[in-house]
């Protein structure tokens, strides 16, 4: 009898970019993908403000798009929350990460979205995230994207 390891996936999206607002943007589009695929989203923000312009822009990022979501703390029954500094309870599939550190609850997920800028500060952070991840055993993905 053979056991399956059923481990977080983990995937770095490296964007082309270092345009204020370039990982927020790919993280609307990489939900949008998730949730037409049926599966429950949580996006990690690195503020309340990020939080916060997350929540909008998901309502406005491309015309036709449609993805019920809401603000964690207000919403936490929707197919996509956002959230900051919290732990969601909720079964979800794939989390999207942008704080600056990987969060402690991430390994509940079945899958990890990191998304990255060529900002400095963003780089350094996805550094340590993948270092963090790498050396706990996780298999990286790393997928380079161009906007």
């Amino acid at each position: 009898m053979t056991i399956l390891s059923l481990m977080t996936r983990i995937d770095f999206y490296i964007l082309d970019s270092a345009d204020d607002g370039s990982r927020e943007r790919y993280a609307c589009r990489v939900t949008e993908k998730a949730y037409q695929m049926g599966h429950r989203v949580f996006i990690h923000s690195e503020s309340i403000q990020q939080a916060q312009a997350l929540d909008e822009m998901l309502w406005s990022f491309r015309a036709g798009s449609f993805i019920p979501h809401g603000l964690h703390q207000q919403e936490p029954d929707a197919p996509v929350t956002i959230g900051h500094d919290i732990d969601p309870l909720e079964s979800t599939d794939i989390l999207i990460n942008l704080a600056p550190e990987a969060p402690p609850f991430f390994s509940r997920f079945q899958r990890v979205a990191e998304i990255v800028n060529e900002a400095p500060e963003t780089k350094k952070h996805a550094r340590d995230r993948f270092r963090f991840y790498r050396d706990r055993g996780y298999e990286l993905q790393h997928h380079q994207i161009s906007q």
